[in-house]
């Protein structure tokens, strides 16, 4: 009963951290677009100049 609760245990932790890595990809993938944008948005501005 105890090795069933422990594998629960491990089951559980596991997909908590997988769903925390995938939320922190997309978190990533945002970050990268936000960059980007302000990147050549960024060198527009300072070729006018």
């Amino acid at each position: 009963m105890v090795a069933l609760l422990l594998v629960l245990l491990l089951i559980l932790i596991l997909f908590g951290a997988g769903f925390a890595v995938h939320v922190l990809w997309w978190v990533a993938l945002g970050l990268l677009v936000l960059w980007l944008v302000g990147f050549f948005f960024r060198g527009r501005s300072g070729s006018r100049g």
